[in-house]
């Protein structure tokens, strides 16, 4: 969960209700204060685009409100949401934000063809994103002949593209495999990875010279798609700025002051004391023009300079 905001009304379906909206990294939920049973759970997936336009709203009025449009199964839905809380952009800009990093991260979820995921044969490598191995002599038994490649092994996905084309790639998120198993084929053992149906259901098939690294490599594919599973990274990153600090954060610690006590005479001596405590004075001394004011002022003790009083303010 990245956020949570209470006083959130369903304009569109529960007009005149408040709940709470939860922004999580890859839904926003939205649950009745009157009955956790009246809920929405809205993928990221499945939002078409969000905007901001004027709704009517039972407890505000007319206002401005928080538009998602979605499609799911070839139908459209639309949910309004409206902030209660008047005067707060905070609805209108978590949920953006938040999407916007979803958006732009669908490398780490999304079967990519022909993506561009290498420069200069090496992998590009998204945030959060480790390379674990770098396998040559791999081929991609997708044509009749083969092509011969590269396989990038990463904590995200499984990355193969071909040594003579840079662009004749493939890019696996471990989220979109079904299976990883070893089959034979037509050019013999093969790894064989089959993706989920939202990714097309590919079933591609790779070769590995020599063939008595194959069980080595089919090995660490499982073990990385295991890992994943166990704990997936879906890369959407985001934070809420405007958190407040917790307390541990705001302690400084203590340290001891680097001061030089200066016992010269000048130093001790307090200018104001001078000036404001002459206890043997019985009479106002004379006037004379300080240069340093260009005023005149009553005459100074022996000793003390207008220098001395000024630097004091």
């Amino acid at each position: 969960v990245i956020d949570s905001m209470s006083s959130i009304e369903d304009t569109k379906g529960n007009n005149g209700e408040s709940g709470e909206m939860r922004i999580t990294n890859l839904r926003l939920i939205w649950v009745s204060t009157a009955s956790y049973k009246t809920n929405l759970s809205i993928g990221y997936g499945s939002v078409i685009n969000i905007n901001i336009r004027t709704a009517n709203s039972r407890l505000r009025g007319t206002t401005q409100a928080l538009y998602v449009l979605t499609k799911f199964n070839g139908s459209r839905f639309e949910f309004i949401f409206t902030n209660l809380v008047r005067d707060s952009p905070r609805l209108f800009t978590t949920v953006q934000a938040v999407f916007r990093a979803y958006d732009t991260s669908k490398m780490y979820r999304e079967l990519k063809l022909r993506g561009a995921v290498i420069k200069d044969k090496e992998l590009i490598i998204l945030p959060e994103e480790k390379v674990f191995n770098k396998i040559p002599g791999v081929w991609n038994l997708s044509a009749d002949q083969g092509n011969l490649g590269t396989f990038f092994l990463t904590n995200v996905r499984v990355v193969w593209h071909a040594n003579l084309a840079e662009n004749f790639n493939v890019s696996i998120p471990y989220i979109q495999i079904k299976s990883v198993r070893v089959r034979e084929s037509k050019f013999g053992p093969a790894l064989v990875l089959a993706t989920s149906a939202r990714s097309g259901s590919y079933v591609l098939g790779f070769r590995v010279d020599p063939a008595e690294k194959l069980g080595l490599v089919h090995k660490e594919v499982q073990a990385l798609y295991d890992t994943y599973s166990a704990d997936p990274v879906f890369g959407v990153q985001y934070s809420v700025e405007d958190q407040a600090p917790q307390l541990q954060a705001l302690k400084v610690p203590q340290t001891v002051d680097d001061v030089e006590i200066d016992d010269s005479e000048h130093a001790s001596r307090d200018p104001l004391a001078a000036y404001y405590a002459d206890g043997s004075k019985g009479f106002d001394r004379e006037p004379a023009l300080n240069p340093y004011l260009g005023l005149a002022v009553e005459t100074l003790q022996d000793g003390v300079t207008m220098e001395n009083l000024w630097s004091v303010l």
